[in-house]
């Protein structure tokens, strides 16, 4: 942490890695992405519902609907790039009710205002030969066909790789403890040691509220909504073929049911507003009511195998919109507010960052083309090393299985750990391979690959 970078941003998720990789587009600058957990993407960012947004529901005219809608398309075209698995299964919101099923046209005219045109009503008997497994008694549906499934863990990897291979200093473990501005500098007192910036980029999701307040502002208060989810097992997969999605509320998106582009089927989240930063444990009422609304949606759901239970926070504000501010006179912008579409929005509002802070007037100097990074494929719809045999004949190890249950090779497992931004635990190497996230969550394979791991480390 030794000099003066030009720019530090604090929070290493999929925001605050974006706006890091469009940074790093200025080969003049020097920059900091500072995080306070032990790896990138490790807050909301690792535990959501993976959907590439179109933006279709978004308040027409706000930042978020204009961030989203540009952040899709750049998003998309970057996974394509980046070979980011993307599978575009497309969306239905289901009518369970009269006034639900009014509310439908509302939603399609609001798309439209959102410059998204490709929805379509869908009467009962259309929607159920699209989803033969539905529940009884739904009055129809809004198809909106270009949602999406992606890989969350592989797209907030990406942007850190990419930044980190183009001279941006990773500072992991690295909480803020205090900031303060000297001279003109900021200067950050973290879990690490003393960082100093002539611009400050504030992204650190739940905590941004607490940073910005250190900065002397009251712009926004971030309030924790816990969402839970639940993981089923692979052979659920072929009970659903979309996003199946309850007519929106103000507390959200409310309870869907998903395909995951790892094969498995999301129920979820709940979205429970708490005091506590924290709290991200799943609780017994929470799965209970999921349960009861994935019984309603999709019956047969609830005779499949769970592989897994986790909960996520959401960084809720008392604003229907992003909070994205620049402050000229500190060298300050704030990246507030950003809720489950960020995942989606990420790349636009990265660019909205980088052009607040030449506005206010860093120096950013010359662009630059980034060399483009490649990730390693973790979607059931691409083709997995143990699939390639062309692959496999030149190194063996990629057709040697360690994890069963995911089909996880053992030149995966070493790849990962040999990566420009290698873990720095077991959970971050599944999140790199799918390592001991499958059925048996690592009781088959959890000594192999712990083995595997504990070598790697110097």
């Amino acid at each position: 942490m030794t000099g003066t970078y030009d720019v530090a941003v604090v929070g290493a998720g999929v925001v605050g890695s974006a706006i890091a990789r469009e940074l790093a587009r200025y080969p003049r600058l020097r920059i900091a992405l500072v995080e306070a957990q032990d790896d990138v993407g490790q807050g909301s960012s690792k535990a959501n519902t993976a959907i590439l947004h179109t933006g279709f529901d978004a308040v027409p005219g706000s930042l978020e609907a204009r961030l989203v809608r540009e952040g899709a398309r750049l998003l998309a075209a970057y996974a394509a790039e980046s070979g980011i698995p993307v599978e575009p299964v497309g969306a239905l919101l289901v009518a369970w009710d009269e006034e639900q099923l009014a509310a439908l046209p509302r939603l399609a005219e609001k798309a439209e205002a959102n410059d998204y045109h490709a929805t379509r009503l869908l009467g009962p008997a259309a929607l159920y030969e699209r989803e033969p497994h539905l529940g009884p008694g739904a009055l129809g549906a809004l198809h909106v066909p270009g949602e999406s499934i992606i890989c969350p863990w592989t797209t907030t990897l990406a942007y850190a790789t990419q930044a980190v291979r183009h001279g941006v200093d990773l500072h992991l473990d690295a909480r803020v403890e205090d900031v303060s501005q000297q001279d003109g500098i900021h200067v950050l007192t973290t879990s690490a040691g003393t960082l100093r910036a002539r611009w400050l980029v504030n992204a650190a999701g739940l905590h941004a509220d607490t940073l910005d307040a250190r900065l002397g502002h009251r712009d926004f208060t971030v309030t924790p909504r816990r969402g839970q989810l639940i993981v089923f097992d692979k052979f659920a997969r072929t009970l659903v073929n979309h996003i199946l999605l309850p007519v929106p509320t103000a507390l959200g998106k409310g309870v869907l049911v998903a395909p995951t582009v790892y094969g498995n089927v999301l129920l979820g989240p709940t979205a429970e507003d708490l005091d506590d930063k924290r709290a991200t444990g799943s609780t017994a009422d929470g799965l209970d009511a999921l349960r009861a609304k994935g019984r309603r949606i999709l019956p047969e759901l609830l005779d499949e195998e769970v592989t897994a239970v986790y909960a996520g926070l959401r960084a809720a504000t008392e604003h229907d919109d992003y909070r994205i501010r620049a402050h000229p006179g500190q060298a300050y912008v704030t990246v507030g507010g950003i809720r489950s579409t960020g995942l989606t929005a990420s790349l636009a509002i990265a660019a909205r960052v980088t052009g607040l802070l030449t506005e206010a007037g860093l120096d950013a100097g010359p662009v630059r083309e980034l060399e483009p990074v490649r990730m390693p494929n973790l979607g059931e719809a691409f083709p997995r090393p143990y699939q390639r045999p062309e692959l496999i004949a030149a190194d063996p190890q990629y057709g040697t299985l360690v994890c069963h249950c995911e089909r996880v090779s053992r030149g995966e497992i070493r790849d990962a750990l040999a990566s420009t931004i290698p873990p720095r635990t077991l959970d971050g190497l599944r999140r790199r391979t799918r390592a001991r996230a499958g059925r048996c969550q690592g009781f088959y394979c959890g000594a192999a690959v712990r083995q595997l791991f504990e070598e790697a480390r110097p």
